[in-house]
């Protein structure tokens, strides 16, 4: 890039991925490119990465256009970032990111891109799964190393990502355990579950009254806990709802109403630390009633 006034007057075109490419290679250039993110890794920069994933899970929610866009490009800007770090080190580059993406959009849909025959059958139930199911044994087999035979079976959930958050994690590792059939046939027993769960996370409760400050029992309280997690997640699953999707709603639930609570409060020259429980409790309650009342005269009308 030569400059910034040249840069000034290029940014008054529409701008290209070319455009953002160099942005990047100037940031990352040693000496004139940026302090900051000169010294950035994969590692620092991959938290970043799954933030503005989730911002744009966030605005679309929302259903904000204008912040989506914005969301978008930052999301974007992960991608080119983690593409110049590779190939500073001679990995990979972003055309390259492209190029594995083309060809994988292309091989996973035969019926739009394949042959005519390919075309003409369509899409059959399970020919998505039987592809990446493809691709993945053609990947094994391409990485398999004779000299290591003494390493672990794989196993069908080797490639469920560690990073994910813990919630769809959990619904990816139950999915693939179904494939193999090792899954409740309905929603019936997952309820069960969820209530002898409850029952074992209560009994570490009561175990760890005893001595509080005991590490072993916290740790039970904890294991237990995520017992209960991982259970709602596959109740989720089996309802096919997202259960991050689910959650999220509900913190943007409580932090309205809280909201209202502070307002209302705020309306008294109070806050809520000059408040109490019972006092925000009931303001809770009443703040519920008007929004499940107000949400039943929208339906009317919609119906009218």
């Amino acid at each position: 890039m030569s400059g910034d006034s040249s840069f000034k007057s290029e940014r008054k075109t529409r701008a290209s991925i070319d455009a953002l490419l160099e942005i990047m290679r100037a940031l990352r250039t040693p000496v004139t490119g940026c302090p900051w993110d000169l010294e950035q890794t994969f590692e620092t920069i991959a938290p970043y990465t799954i933030e503005e994933a989730y911002e744009v899970a966030d605005a679309i929610e929302r259903d904000n256009m204008d912040d989506l866009r914005q969301e978008l490009g930052d999301l974007l800007l992960q991608v080119v970032y983690h593409a110049q770090i590779a190939s500073e080190s001679g990995r990979f580059d972003f055309s390259d990111v492209v190029e594995s993406i083309c060809e994988k959009m292309v091989r996973r849909h035969p019926h739009v891109f394949g042959t005519k025959e390919q075309r003409d059958a369509g899409a059959p139930p399970g020919f998505w799964d039987r592809i990446k199911a493809e691709e993945k044994a053609e990947q094994e087999a391409g990485e398999k190393d004779q000299s290591t035979a003494s390493q672990s079976t794989p196993s069908l959930l080797d490639d469920v990502p560690l990073p994910l958050p813990g919630l769809t994690r959990a619904v990816k590792l139950q999915k693939r355990a179904a494939q193999v059939g090792f899954d409740w046939p309905n929603l019936e027993p997952v309820i069960a579950k969820i209530k002898e769960e409850l029952v074992e996370f209560e009994s570490a409760l009561r175990m760890a009254q005893a001595d509080p400050y005991c590490d072993i029992r916290n740790a039970h309280i904890e294991e237990e806990l995520g017992d209960l997690l991982f259970v709602l997640a596959n109740a989720g699953r089996h309802l096919n709802i997202d259960p991050e999707t689910a959650l999220r709603g509900t913190n943007a639930k409580f932090a309205r109403r809280f909201k209202m609570i502070e307002a209302r409060l705020a309306e008294d020259g109070r806050s809520p630390a000059q408040s109490d429980l019972a006092e925000m409790d009931r303001l809770w309650d009443e703040i519920k009633v008007e929004e499940k009342k107000s949400e039943a005269a929208a339906a009317e009308t919609e119906d009218e």
